[in-house]
């Protein structure tokens, strides 16, 4: 993905895009190439300095269930960050409340480098915007330790409803509106903010239908209880291989490997659209600055292993590890970009 955002045409719908899709998109920081091709780690993948006596298991929490896009990073950054420090890392999924319950209770973890968080663009640029009161602070109650991947979605549709374009889906929503439910993996995340800039964008009535994970949502889109999704590619994929949905677009400046044959949104009708979620490691505000430093190091390590940069192509991931600074730019970035966006759309939490 290109740092470099293409030029949007004056008016509304680029406004729309450049306040929530590109508020996603990554920002121009130096140095982030250099990193992201740092030489891989030793012989054996990573080092090993042995379990220290009596040291207690780390814990990185998650801000939704098993089996989404989230937890799947999530468990291959805490196996290999265990196998670094020499202790297990164990993965503890708290979903619920678009992310707040488990960034809550990160913030007020102790800061020792015991409790990391899965930070995601809703708790930390987001929620803000759309809850009324939040029991944590997404900067003063947290250390940004770095961002990890960035990802674009893919427009998945079922097979029932009578679009194998994306033309064809905004015609028929237009013709029908109200007629068509799309399902996301809870209120404020990507999936839901990539449904709501595209009814912006369109002008499209398209009931929304939050789930507690992406795992809960496509099982009632295969079913055909709801009629599409804007989901990730990592749990996309199996479905559109499968023949359960089919995919009309995808979210990013530029068409996926994974699905080479299909459009973007730009590309399919809808110039100024542009949408790319992330994940990022914080940990609760305090930590040392020699701890958060180490555990920068240890993650720009993980990101650049080889076996991690092909899972991540793989999946329609792309590493995009960023020192602490660089991260906590960019969140203040998104924060104010989607804030925006609430503004001109009047999008809300149901």
């Amino acid at each position: 993905m290109s740092a470099t955002r293409p030029p949007s045409r004056p008016g509304r719908r680029a406004l729309l895009g450049a306040a929530l899709g590109a508020a996603a998109a990554p920002l121009p920081w130096p140095g982030r190439a250099a990193r992201a091709q740092a030489p891989a780690p030793a012989p054996g993948g990573h080092a090993q300095p042995g379990r220290l006596p009596g040291r207690q298991p780390g814990r990185l929490i998650v801000p939704y269930p098993p089996g989404g896009i989230t937890d799947l990073v999530a468990r291959r950054v805490a196996e290999a960050l265990g196998q670094r420090q020499g202790r297990a890392f164990v993965v503890e999924n708290r979903p619920g409340a678009g992310g707040n319950l488990a960034a809550e209770a990160a913030a007020r973890a102790a800061p020792n480098g015991d409790t990391l968080y899965m930070g995601f663009a809703g708790t930390h640029a987001m929620n803000i915007s759309l809850y009324p009161r939040l029991t944590y602070d997404p900067v003063r109650d947290f250390t940004p330790i770095g961002l990890l991947v960035e990802s674009p979605l893919a427009l998945t549709l079922h097979p029932s409803v009578p679009a194998t374009t994306l033309a064809e889906l905004t015609a028929y929503a237009r013709a029908h509106p109200g007629a068509l439910a799309f399902g996301s993996s809870g209120n404020g995340g990507a999936s839901h903010r990539a449904l709501e800039l595209y009814k912006a964008a369109a002008g499209l009535d398209i009931l929304h239908v939050p789930y507690r994970g992406a795992a809960a949502a496509n099982t009632d889109l295969l079913g055909g209880k709801i009629q599409g999704m804007f989901d990730t590619l990592i749990t996309a994929m199996p479905n559109i291989g499968a023949g359960g949905v089919r995919a009309l677009a995808v979210t990013g400046r530029q068409r996926s490997p994974l699905l080479p044959g299909v459009p973007t949104m730009a590309e399919a009708g809808l110039a100024d659209y542009l949408f790319v979620t992330w994940l990022g490691l914080l940990a609760p505000a305090g930590l040392p600055a020699a701890q958060r430093d180490r555990l920068s190091e240890e993650l720009h390590a993980i990101m650049a292993d080889p076996a991690m940069v092909a899972w991540c192509g793989q999946n329609g991931l792309e590493p995009t590890p960023s020192s602490p600074e660089e991260f906590a730019a960019y969140m203040a970035a998104e924060t104010e970009r989607f804030a925006r966006f609430v503004r001109e759309t009047g999008m809300r939490i149901e």
